[in-house]
This record gives structure tokens, C-alpha cells and sequence, in this order.
């Protein structure tokens, strides 16, 4: 299995993914501002995989750190926090992890430890969040292939597979579960303007599994879909707001909608870690902007005239109103969002509650989807109903 985030001894290894498909190369991160240039730089890429990144950017912090006083030793993990949040500022798993392994030193020191044994409790804390990760890949993908009938032709955007996590995958999870369960499955992938995370990852990824893949330019997908050689659409997020509007790849909100147009499911695959509470609606996500030579050059070659004007949002923002499901590693969870995602964190009532009235107040402001999707019900899934998060797996199957 791929594993784009290794921990060695006293460092971190990242699989330098700005190389991949020609070469291979892992650098190796020894303190915390080599870990914020590495996810700066997008040597490691994806929400999930810069999480466990960041945590370990932490714990190194921590290490080094843990020779000084108490007080010097918080400031040094502070600033670490401070600089890996900002690396990135669009993927909320990142920060989540940051500031997780941070308040595991807190928590060391308050019980009495010396800052050498809060510095290894970090990097214990920061290990377990990358064994999380693994784990709630693998159950999204045992609850997401329910969703994929056998013989589906599945559009994929960017790439959310094992390069993007600790391993597995979320979106490329729910691919490789459903082949698990011995399906056949075709995956049609986005080359992903400008970075090319479909081209040379998707694709470079799947073929590593032997699993079919096509891959097509961003500009096709309306078209195969309208041919009917689509089945469903499965994509990954960076930041998934309380009232379920999702922020991921620039070009995700064009295929979803393109997926509402025609018909076609869309699915949102994370785990409960890029669930963001603290954010009511996509309005209030942050949108990384990057650097022009992204889209002016590709592969170093340069495409575009000198001195043009550019635009480069790393993400759009897909409303919820145009996600037919998502798939956690708690199960699948369907509209009213703002009180289905909300148990999967462990939200009560009255406060999810609260939520669907901000969602709709939100919602009152969007204009209207243009066509149905799918909304049949699968095992395992909250529709905000009393008693749904209880179904048994495999009691139901996904219609289309």
C-alpha cells in the first residue's frame, strides 16, 4: 500500500509528490519548518496526509524544543502551531492536527511531566493520528461501496486517494473498497487543472492496484456524462462546512454540478476529522490563492504570454444542496446535513437542530438545483431520521 507519510526514527519522510509519475523521491523533515515548506511547496498534498504531516511537524517542534524551561518549550510548540496553520489555509484537518498534538504536550506538562516526556507524547499523539487516519480510510471505504454498483463507470477530481492520506484513500478509498468486494469497477479520471493531481497521481496511483482508469481532460466530463458513460461521481474535501457546503479541488463545484444536470450521484468522501463545526456555510471557508506559474507554466515549460493577468483559487466551494451523500468512516450521511454530519461527530439534538435552521436560513439565498439526483437510502445511513445511524451494514443496498 502506498504511504505518502513515514515516520523514521527521529524524522519524517514525504514522498515528494511534485515528481510523481517520473520519479519516486522521498525527502526526509527533521524540524518543523521543513515540514511547513514541504506542505507549502505541496511536496505532500491532500487534507488528510497534511494533517498527519502536520502533527509530526509538532511533535518535532516539541522535540526540539524539550531542552529549554516550560515556558520556552510551550513558545517553541506554539510557533510550530502558528506556522504549519498557516501553511495551508483551506484544509481544516490541518490545523485540527496541529493543534491536537499541541494540546497533548499541554496536557504532559499540566500532569507533572518533564518537557523531554511531553515532547515523546507528542510524537505519540501524532503517530495515533496517522493510525486514525489509516483506519477511518478503510471503514470509509467498507460504508462507500455499498454506493458503487458493480460495473460502475466512476468520474474521480483531483486526487483523494492513498497519496492524499496516511494511506488508503477517501474518495480512491470507496474505489477500492467496492473492488474489494469484487466488483468491477472503471474509474474515469480528472487530469485536475493546473497542479494535474488526476493526471499524474489518480491515474499513477490506480495503475499501482491494477484497477481500470481512463483519463480525461477536466473539460470532458460534461460530455460523457451527457453520453451516459458516467455512473456516479466520488471526490474527496479539504474542509466540509456545518451546514454541509464542501470546500475541495478547484473544479469540483463545475462537476457537481454537471452531476445535478445529468442526473448522476455525487458523493463526498472524508473522514469526520474534515468536518469543520466551527464554520456555519462555504462562505466562510478561506480559499488558498497560488502562485501564477502554476497556471501559466506546465511541467516547467511555459504556456501562457509573459505579463498576463492570473487567477489561481486552489478551491471552489460546492453547495450542499448538490451532494447526494457523504461517506464518513461513521457511515453514510444524508440531507438535513447540519444535523446529519453533526452526529457524526457526536453533536446533540438541540444544537444540530440549531444548525439546520442556519442551513436554512443559508439555503434560502441559493437558487434552486436544476435537476434530482439520487436520494435512496443504503445500509448504514443517517437521514436525520430517529434510529437511522443504527441500520446494520448489508441489511440494504444503494439504488440508482
Amino acid at each position: 500500500m502506498i504511504e505518502p507519510v513515514r515516520f523514521a526514527g527521529d524524522s519524517l519522510e514525504l514522498l515528494d509528490q511534485r515528481l510523481l509519475p517520473a520519479e519516486e523521491t522521498w525527502i526526509t523533515c527533521s524540524d518543523a519548518a521543513s515540514v511547513v515548506e514541504a506542505i507549502k511547496t505541496m511536496v505532500v498534498r491532500g487534507a488528510p496526509a497534511i494533517g498527519v504531516a502536520a502533527g509530526a511537524g509538532v511533535a518535532l517542534a516539541a522535540r526540539a524544543g524539550s531542552g529549554g524551561g516550560p515556558d520556552a518549550f510551550r513558545a517553541a510548540v506554539a510557533e510550530a502551531v502558528d506556522a504549519l496553520v498557516a501553511a495551508r489555509p483551506t484544509a481544516v484537518n490541518l490545523a485540527w492536527a496541529a493543534r491536537r498534538v499541541a494540546a497533548a504536550v499541554d496536557t504532559a506538562l499540566e500532569n507533572g511531566a518533564l518537557p523531554g516526556d511531553a515532547a515523546a507524547a507528542a510524537w505519540a499523539e501524532a503517530l495515533e493520528i496517522r493510525d486514525e487516519d489509516l483506519a477511518a480510510n478503510k471503514d470509509i471505504g467498507r460504508h462507500g461501496s455499498m454506493l458503487v454498483p458493480d460495473g460502475a463507470r466512476v468520474l474521480t477530481h483531483c486526487n483523494a486517494g492513498a497519496l492524499a492520506t496516511a494511506g488508503y484513500g477517501t474518495a480512491l478509498g470507496v474505489i477500492r473498497g467496492a473492488v474489494e468486494d469484487g466488483k468491477k469497477v472503471t474509474v474515469i479520471a480528472d487530469e485536475t487543472r493546473p497542479f494535474l493531481q488526476g493526471a499524474r497521481l489518480t491515474a499513477w496511483e490506480l495503475q499501482q492496484d491494477g484497477i481500470p482508469v481512463v483519463l480525461i481532460t477536466d473539460s470532458m466530463a460534461g460530455a460523457l456524462m451527457a453520453r451516459g458513460e458516467i455512473d456516479l461521481v466520488v471526490v474527496g474535501a479539504d474542509r466540509i462546512a456545518a451546514n454541509g457546503d464542501v470546500a475541495n479541488k478547484i473544479g469540483t463545484y463545475s462537476v457537481a454540478v454537471l452531476a445535478r444536470r445529468h442526473g448522476i450521484p455525487f458523493y463526498v468522501a472524508a473522514p469526520t476529522s474534515t468536518l469543520d463545526r466551527d464554520t456555519p456555510d462555504g462562505r466562510a471557508i478561506p480559499i488558498e490563492e497560488r502562485d501564477a506559474s502554476e497556471v501559466t507554466t506546465i511541467g516547467g515549460v511555459r504556456i501562457a504570454p509573459e505579463g498576463i493577468t492570473v487567477r489561481n483559487p486552489a478551491f471552489d466551494v460546492t453547495p450542499a444542496e448538490l451532494v447526494t451523500a457523504f461517506v464518513t468512516e461513521k457511515g453514510i450521511h444524508r440531507p438535513p446535513y447540519a444535523r446529519t454530519l453533526a452526529r457524526a461527530l457526536g453533536i446533540v439534538e438541540d444544537e444540530a437542530q440549531a444548525g439546520d435552521a442556519v442551513a436554512a436560513e443559508g439555503a434560502a439565498s441559493t437558487p434552486a438545483p436544476v435537476a434530482s439526483a439520487s436520494s435512496s437510502t443504503s445500509a448504514n445511513v443517517d437521514d436525520g431520521s430517529e434510529g437511522a445511524e443504527d441500520a446494520d451494514i448489508g441489511d440494504e443496498q444503494e439504488m440508482f
